[in-house]
């Protein structure tokens, strides 16, 4: 990545998210698994909901974008923009929201050379197909994207933002290659499902410079929200601890399954990540990475 970070002591990562009062998605999924592995968090909330929207009902506001521009520039006023070393965007409500984001980092890097940029670019699933707003797909690949030094998307997202249909391993470099002439040095593709794969599995996909490396985990039986937005900010706050691309990328996979498979047998419907936070600093199974590349 180029940016000389030593451990996690006194490394403040500002995280523009949506947030929910019961359960753990987008800053409430982030914010305490960065904190557990010793990071300052800014967490600058989009939406504030009792909880998930998947659950039918909810109640609570999205906060109008002017509003999360008055945050970030309180902060800012506080003299500690050029302290902060990265900067962590998911889902979005709209794409004036965006537009704050990429000038916060703007900002950011003004004031920071070696901060970075991770957008997680949250727009939709397999399955599900798209679940933002009109226009906010076309804004994160022309804006957020090219601006960022990491992205996250899952598998329908880098088709969207690349063109190219996954089908087996070698679409998905081909994809991440895309992705990556966009503007990010690093990408990590989440829930990759390729036909010349095991049909029980899940793999991470990460490319950047340094090369490709996969990983594959046990396909879980469960539907969960906030792995995504967890996902996203611990390979963010592995690659600040100058952690190789392959250490990234094994203790991600292997803290969010530990989560996941914790999760799972309690049959919670939201992630257990207080109950498991000894996994974010010290899995208790560790998945090995592939070099591909």
């Amino acid at each position: 990545m180029g940016q000389q970070h030593e451990g996690a002591s006194g490394l403040n990562i500002l995280s523009v998210q949506s947030s929910v009062a019961y359960g753990h998605v987008g800053n409430s999924a982030a914010v305490f698994p960065l904190q557990r592995m010793g990071f300052e968090v800014w967490p600058v909330n989009t939406v504030h909901f009792s909880n998930h929207t998947g659950y039918g009902e909810w109640r609570g506001q999205v906060l109008p974008s002017e509003d999360v521009a008055g945050i970030i520039r309180g902060i800012e006023e506080r003299g500690v923009l050029g302290d902060c070393d990265a900067v962590l965007s998911g889902y979005l409500g709209d794409a004036s929201l965006g537009e704050v984001v990429v000038g916060a980092v703007g900002r950011v890097k003004g004031l920071n050379g070696v901060a970075i940029y991770c957008c997680d670019p949250v727009m939709g699933d397999a399955g599900r197909g798209f679940f933002v707003r009109p226009g906010i797909p076309e804004f994160i690949k022309e804006v957020m994207v090219p601006a960022a030094d990491v992205i996250t998307p899952n598998q329908f997202e880098l088709e969207f933002l690349t063109g190219v249909e996954i089908e087996d391993l070698d679409d998905a470099l081909v994809a991440a290659d895309e992705a990556r002439r966009l503007g990010p040095e690093t990408v990590l593709t989440t829930s990759l499902r390729r036909t010349d794969a095991d049909t029980d599995t899940i793999e991470m996909l990460a490319v950047s410079g340094e090369g490709a490396w996969l990983v594959q985990t046990p396909m879980l039986a469960l539907e969960v929200n906030g792995a995504g937005d967890a996902t996203a900010a611990l390979f963010l706050a592995h690659l600040l601890r100058n952690s190789t691309l392959a250490e990234a990328l094994s203790m991600t996979a292997s803290t969010v399954y530990s989560v996941l498979e914790e999760t799972r047998r309690t049959g919670s419907r939201e992630m257990r990540l207080v109950s498991t936070q000894q996994s974010i600093v010290e899995p208790s199974r560790r998945f090995e990475v592939r070099n591909i590349l």
